[in-house]
């Protein structure tokens, strides 16, 4: 919340809001149209931290779940655990384990991209 609100009130003037109003546009319009644009990149970075957040998660699931039914880094930290460690098999299940972290980077990419552009243009 804190991040959204603090990006909203950089990048959005209320001058714009203002000018939206004045053209005629109603209070969803303007929101449609106006605020959920210029809010998307910050948007597309909150999801993918959250994202991020939620998958590298590692304690909660530890003493919450049963070995049964463990979350991936849970199944990573069991696999490299033991008296002898097959490091490729470690390797190769973490490697599984990174593949929805870059889909995500890969969807979100473009929406950070034009977030930073944003910012780098003049005027």
């Amino acid at each position: 919340m804190f991040f959204m609100t603090q990006y909203l009130s950089a990048a959005l003037p209320t001058e714009l809001l203002e000018a939206g109003r004045v053209d005629g546009c109603t209070t969803f319009g303007l929101f449609w149209r106006v605020v959920l644009p210029l809010a998307r990149p910050a948007a597309a970075v909150l999801g993918m931290l959250t994202f991020m957040n939620a998958w590298n998660d590692f304690f909660w699931p530890l003493v919450v779940l049963t070995p049964e039914n463990a979350t991936v880094q849970v199944g990573l930290s069991a696999i490299s655990s033991g008296y002898s460690v097959d490091y490729s098999f470690t390797l190769a299940a973490t490697t599984v384990a990174t593949i929805p972290l870059l889909v995500v980077a890969m969807l979100f990419g473009k929406q950070i991209i034009q977030g930073i552009m944003h910012g780098a243009l003049k005027g």
